[in-house]
């Protein structure tokens, strides 16, 4: 199949279908891009298949087949060996290919990935996405890009079919920083929550009545009207789960480390992560934070040092 379809949208394979990998891969066969798909955990790929999509026989037939490479992975290390490892995306990769990287993951894996890239002759944005897959499906994500310019204007299309609001950052790691950043609002923002909710509800107040206060103060936000239902119905089913949640902040505290910043309260999030994961909720959303206070109040016990 050609890179790029004469008179019509560029072919596209996405690597990595956990549930942002299909989120993203479903909005692109909804726009009309001819994807491709390829997991290494098999029949991930059943219901995208089915729906027009084609099956690769290995990661490292991606940027053969196809002119761009979506990747969603967990970690670094799934990005360095599905992009960079034995077999990866870049081993056979044709020379003028796209990679468009979307993982969260770290500033240094992020430049190890550029320096692959650059050797096999492809090009590399960074473009992490935010927001949970229901917010890819329903066309309410955002996306933070950094690359090169020219790069980031020829793919501008195709990043806003994924995302609606894209905010291209600068030529280097950017956008890489600019997630991580914002995963240490979303993380506090959730604890700080939590413990305003506990606050409210030890003295009587009712979670309803106080989330609704919230929202419509000047503390209310799109996230804190997001996570209210959930919240309300002590549904922790997962949006972001606990350890995942935990990962990225490891990522923000080893960045700080790097550049001489101290983060005192994300590294005390990172205590309360660690410990609502420990309690049993590392697979639940990390909106669980705040089933580790309650419990505290129902079940008081030695403090935490």
């Amino acid at each position: 199949m050609a890179a790029e379809v004469e008179g019509g949208l560029p072919s596209v394979a996405v690597v990595g279908l956990g549930h942002m990998g299909l989120a993203i891969a479903e909005r692109l066969i909804d726009a009309g891009y001819p994807v491709a798909v390829a997991n290494r955990t098999p029949g991930r790929d059943t219901e995208l298949v089915e729906r027009g999509a084609t099956r690769l026989d290995s990661v490292a037939a991606a940027l053969v087949h196809a002119g761009i490479c979506v990747t969603s992975l967990a970690d670094d290390a799934a990005v360095r060996s599905a992009i960079l490892g034995h077999g990866g995306i870049l081993r056979d990769a044709r020379t003028g290919g796209t990679l468009v990287e979307m993982s969260t993951i770290s500033v240094a894996a992020s430049a190890e990935v550029a320096e692959g890239a650059a050797e096999a002759g492809v090009r590399y944005l960074r473009a992490p996405l935010s927001g949970n897959p229901a917010a890819v499906r329903s066309g309410s994500a955002a996306c933070f890009v950094s690359g090169p310019a020219e790069e980031s204007e020829r793919r501008e299309q195709l990043l806003r079919t994924i995302a609606p609001a894209v905010r291209y950052l600068g030529e280097g790691e950017q956008a890489r920083v600019a997630k991580l950043a914002l995963q240490v609002l979303i993380g506090g923002t959730t604890e700080l929550l939590a413990e305003a909710l506990v606050l409210g509800e030890s003295s009587g107040l009712d979670r309803s009545t106080l989330l609704e206060v919230i929202g419509t103060s000047v503390i209310g936000s799109k996230f804190v009207e997001y996570k209210s239902g959930p919240l309300i119905s002590d549904d922790y089913s997962s949006t972001f789960t606990t350890d995942m949640m935990r990962k990225d902040v490891d990522l923000v505290l080893e960045l700080a480390g790097e550049t001489g910043v101290e983060l005192p309260f994300t590294s005390e999030l990172r205590s309360l992560l660690e410990e609502t994961s420990e309690a049993g909720h590392g697979e639940d959303d990390f909106s669980a934070l705040l089933l580790r206070l309650t419990r505290r109040v129902e079940a008081p016990g030695p403090r935490r040092k």
